[in-house]
């Protein structure tokens, strides 16, 4: 496996306000609102929600903002199991979830980057064993912090079939771009502090020169983390929704 790692990079003003606190979440299917804890090999951990039906399903690994593995990231990955994929969300931070921006400062600055890819293919390898797993059908996707990791499991996973980053650190070396093989789609914020749109388009570009299958899209005047509702400051909810239709679009066509 093609092991090329992207730094873990954060700001404190990433990913939104304060985790305890904020409007209500999208609603998901309640069948599927309860997950299952699993252990990884290497001692990571992940939070399982099955789709239903018989026969082998696509398959999508969920990853983290900077926050943990908190309800919204449950939510969402029961989202996914409701659309007919197995999902899977990596607990990066195995059991640790920050309730304040300096709180998730220090738990992304601490996150050992070995150990965060190390999970994320565990959790791609737990996903391709399992009997109901078509294995030719994992794709990948994240927000924030996790938007990064998405990227560095696509880098460093060419089995991978597609991959999703929403507002997360990119990478400019030709070696890391053309470790890419699967599709690639990225939501970004044209208001962004952090990753500032003139990046996100020479990323695109470099893509396209060397063929790539790359949909970006960056959405003009939101902020950074505007898919995550409790960031009471910069929710977009006609961005975040519009990015949730090209997210669904992107993995029927790619997974399905």
């Amino acid at each position: 496996m093609h092991r090329a790692f992207l730094p873990i990079v954060t700001f404190l003003l990433a990913c939104g306000g304060s985790n305890a606190t904020g409007p209500t979440p999208p609603t998901t299917n309640g069948t599927h609102e309860a997950g299952t804890w699993i252990d990884l090999a290497g001692g990571g951990r992940g939070y399982f929600v099955a789709a239903p039906g018989e026969g082998k399903h696509p398959a999508v690994i969920v990853i983290q903002e900077w926050w943990g593995l908190n309800d919204w990231i449950k939510q969402d990955t029961a989202r996914f199991a409701s659309q007919g994929y197995d999902a899977l969300a990596v607990d990066l931070y195995r059991g640790r979830v920050a309730n304040d921006p300096e709180e998730a400062h220090e738990l992304s600055r601490g996150l050992p980057e070995d150990r965060a890819i190390g999970d994320l293919e565990a959790g791609f390898t737990w996903l391709a064993a399992r009997p109901d797993v078509d294995p030719a059908r994992i794709g990948s996707i994240g927000w924030c912090m996790g938007g990064g990791q998405s990227l560095n499991l696509a880098i460093a996973e060419p089995k991978l079939r597609a991959v999703v980053v929403n507002y997360g650190h990119l990478v400019t070396s030709d070696e890391k771009l053309s470790a890419i093989k699967m599709p690639f789609l990225g939501n970004f914020a044209g208001a962004d502090r952090g990753i500032a749109p003139a990046d996100v388009k020479t990323f695109e570009s470099k893509l396209k020169e060397k063929n790539k299958d790359v949909d970006i899209k960056i959405y003009d005047g939101a902020q950074h983390a505007f898919m995550n509702p409790k960031n009471k400051t910069g929710y977009d909810d006609a961005a975040a929704k519009d990015a949730w239709s090209r997210i669904d679009a992107f993995f029927a066509k790619t997974l399905k």
